[in-house]
């Protein structure tokens, strides 16, 4: 492939894709050279239908061997979100045509963005592809699992860059509607080739976008316009139920707003949803529950590791008016025999992960009862995953595994290879640093079953999605057992 091949390709894939029109070809095509550096351009018909990773890869080493792009990860990122953002529709243009689309339906209107979002390559399909992903059948359902790989990881060039940039407040974080079309430096994502959708939510002006490493079909991000730090409170349940109305097929949710059991990212309200079903939205309610005033909802705790109450009804009003008065109540809580405490030293433990959808007409709000509490032997939370699990998962437990979805670092996949092939060939897995943490777990593995080539895939996918339904009832405060439940209920039985 020639340069002018790549860039003939390039244009192909963006009018093809809808991102621009035939009538935009020559311009976009003078756009795209001029970011090249080429000073003259020759149509040459491609050899083949090369893919977008393909013509991608092509222009970002011919921008390396020409002092374009440092030959590194991110500064090859950054350079290609820039070379798409060329080709990406002008935001006015995108909202226009997913109001266009939202009067014929909701659906219609989200299909259209999120394949906008893949085909510009904000959502870099080729890597998302490489995640590894199964499902795991465990007491309370089909748990997902996911080791990601789409995220890359920065060499020790650009994090040295990063640390020795000029720090920017602008865009403020990550969420910031000002990221926009932003360009990007070593240590902030380019976003040339990002588009976000304004919505309105009980009032406020929002904004809704795709994450770019999606986790589940149709992951989207639901920010307020506003750099303001997230907060549980009524106004947040009304938020939740006002976008499901306006998305009926999507489920949304809120990380819990105190760290260790919150989101990355506390300081930007915001919340995360998507056309998806998680397990824990199948797992049936257990303990049927009756709040004194709203005999008119069907409530209950959830058949689930972490300690849940579901609320049922049509008139979400009512949902959301109960839900306040049961987060109020847990906000204050203590149960020292449960080793539930509000506070300790003036510092607040208790919160509440909310998630909301709409199922046959009937709306639902799981309220995910959290608490961040730390002890001497468990500096990283007492409801987090404890030290025996670290090897497969020491990172915070938030929304989306909250509801199912484990989200595993990437170590994994290399690790696991090497744990298969110690396994398999009888090695000691302690004599190596990458499998040291796990010869403990894989002895009992070699105890628990006839290992064989054949098998061993299947059993450590197993074995892995049993680690993490454990690490999810570590998280729940209530334990599974009778006394837990019976902790659990004496909760419920307060809210008044």
């Amino acid at each position: 492939m020639t340069v002018f091949e790549a860039v003939t390709a390039l244009i192909n894939y963006a009018v093809k894709e809808n991102l621009i029109e035939e009538a935009d070809r020559v311009f976009c095509t003078n756009r795209v050279i001029d970011t090249l550096g080429l000073d003259s351009y020759e149509y040459e018909i491609p050899g083949k239908d090369y893919s977008l990773e393909e013509i991608l890869k092509f222009l970002l080493d011919f921008a390396c061997e020409n002092g374009l792009c440092e030959d590194s990860v991110v500064y090859r990122d950054l350079f290609d979100t820039k070379i798409m953002g060329l080709l990406t529709p002008m935001p006015s243009k995108v909202i226009s045509e997913f109001n266009k689309r939202y009067a014929v339906s909701p659906v219609t209107a989200t299909e259209y963005y999120y394949n906008l979002s893949r085909k510009s390559d904000y959502i870099r399909e080729y890597r998302i592809k490489n995640d590894v992903k199964w499902v795991t059948a465990t007491d309370y359902g089909d748990i997902d699992i996911t080791i990601n790989l789409s995220k890359p990881e920065k060499d020790p060039k650009a994090i040295a860059a990063a640390r020795n940039a000029k720090q920017s407040g602008y865009p403020k974080c990550m969420l910031c509607k000002e990221n926009e079309g932003y360009s990007g430096r070593v240590n902030h994502p380019a976003r040339q080739n990002h588009r976000i959708i304004p919505v309105t939510v009980n009032g406020e002006n929002w904004f809704f976008q795709y994450s770019p490493y999606v986790y589940y079909n149709e992951h989207c991000i639901v920010f307020n316009s506003e750099h303001t730090p997230m907060v549980i409170n009524k106004s947040a349940f009304d938020k939740l139920f006002d976008f499901v109305k306006l998305f009926p097929h999507y489920f949304v949710g809120s990380n819990a707003d105190l760290p260790i059991v919150g989101g990355s990212i506390l300081s930007h309200e915001h919340f995360q949803g998507g056309h998806y079903t998680f397990a824990m939205a199948k797992a049936p309610i257990e303990t049927p529950l009756v709040f004194a005033g709203y005999e008119s909802l069907e409530a209950g705790i959830v058949k689930w590791p972490m300690s849940v109450i579901r609320l049922r009804g049509k008139d979400t009003a009512v949902i959301t008016e109960l839900a306040e008065k049961i987060l109020i109540k847990w906000r204050g809580y203590t149960d020292e025999e449960a080793f539930v405490f509000a506070e300790t030293d003036g510092v607040p433990h208790n919160a509440i992960t909310p998630i909301a959808r709409c199922v046959n007409g009937v709306y639902e709000l799981d309220l995910v009862l959290r608490n961040n509490i730390t002890t001497h032997d468990y500096p990283d939370g007492y409801y987090h995953p404890h030290p025996e699990y670290h090897h497969i998962k020491k990172e915070n437990i938030g929304l989306i595994e909250v509801m199912g979805l484990a989200v595993l670092p990437s170590r994994l996949k290399k690790e696991m290879e090497k744990v298969k092939d110690c396994i398999l060939a009888g090695k000691d897995l302690a004599r190596d640093e990458e499998t040291a943490k796990h010869a403990e777990w894989a002895e009992m593995i070699k105890n628990k079953y006839t290992v064989t080539p054949d098998n061993i895939d299947k059993i450590i996918q197993d074995e892995i999605g049993i680690v993490f339904a454990s690490i999810l009832e570590q998280c729940g405060v209530f334990s599974r057992d009778e006394k837990g439940r019976e902790q659990f209920i004496k909760f419920t039985e307060s809210v008044k």
